[in-house]
């Protein structure tokens, strides 16, 4: 299910946001990583293509439909969204937020399969433990796990997650990431993740998109895209795209002298 992205622009008030961004091509089990500084454009690009901002000029289709003009749930159904900020009934157990979360997209009967789908999403994200406690009891990090669950327990064509791994430690950050490939490999969803640390990113995404100001600056492998001069002049610091011992891309970052 290929999902392009054709001259988007987006406008807060008078301010525009998004500016002509295309992104064409990304074809079904892509896991494309969005980077760019603060107020680049990230976030509100992942909201546009989710139907929460909407676009002054551009067009979204995936598989050739036009996404923009689906009913909301239709749109739910297909492309789901995860925030930065994760909100949820605090009265709800987190089984109870993630089936919630299931049966916005397809009706309010529960079925057995139902709550199976609930319990495999909460057991592959390691929070099965979890599952009768109440969200509000939940640390920072472990609600931004609960976020994660709702938005895969779904299967949607796409996925799109902003900065899903920022309120997480080490082993969770990668934990995520590693759940997130494996579900675009395996399901083949398109998956477009706002990221701002630039070695997940290089370790986890096979297609990077650098955002500067509202408009896409490069579009290609990690390794193409880490290497350019423009992240530097993007990010105003030096960089150089360095190798691991296991093989693997780091990006070596500094203030300028």
């Amino acid at each position: 299910m290929r999902l392009e992205i054709t001259g988007l622009s987006a406008h807060y008030g008078d301010r525009p946001v998004l500016n002509g961004v295309a992104i064409p091509c990304i074809d079904s089990g892509a896991f494309v990583g969005v980077i760019g500084p603060n107020a680049s454009g990230k976030s509100t690009l992942l909201k546009t293509l989710a139907g929460l901002v909407k676009p002054t000029a551009g067009a979204i289709r995936l598989g050739g439909e036009d996404i923009t003009r689906l009913t909301r749930r239709e749109r739910a159904r297909r492309v789901a969204y995860m925030p930065q900020a994760f909100g949820c009934n605090a009265l709800l157990t987190v089984f109870e937020s993630v089936l919630l979360a299931l049966k916005q997209t397809t009706g309010w009967r529960v079925r057995s399969e139902n709550l199976d789908q609930v319990a495999a999403t909460l057991a592959t994200l390691g929070l099965g433990d979890l599952s009768g406690r109440g969200v509000a009891d939940l640390s920072g990090g472990q609600a931004q796990m609960v976020a994660v669950a709702q938005t895969l327990v779904r299967a949607p064509d796409v996925i799109l997650l902003d900065e899903p791994t920022s309120a997480l430690d080490l082993h969770h950050q990668l934990s995520v990431l590693s759940v997130v490939r494996r579900e675009a490999a395996l399901r083949r969803p398109v998956v477009m993740a706002a990221l701002h640390d630039l070695n997940l990113a290089a370790k986890y995404c096979d297609r990077l998109v650098l955002i500067g100001e509202g408009q896409i600056v490069a579009d290609g492998n990690p390794e193409n895209v880490l290497a350019l001069r423009d992240i530097g002049r993007i990010y105003c610091v030096e960089t150089c795209l360095e190798r691991t011992a296991r093989g693997g891309m780091y990006v070596d970052a500094h203030l300028p002298a």
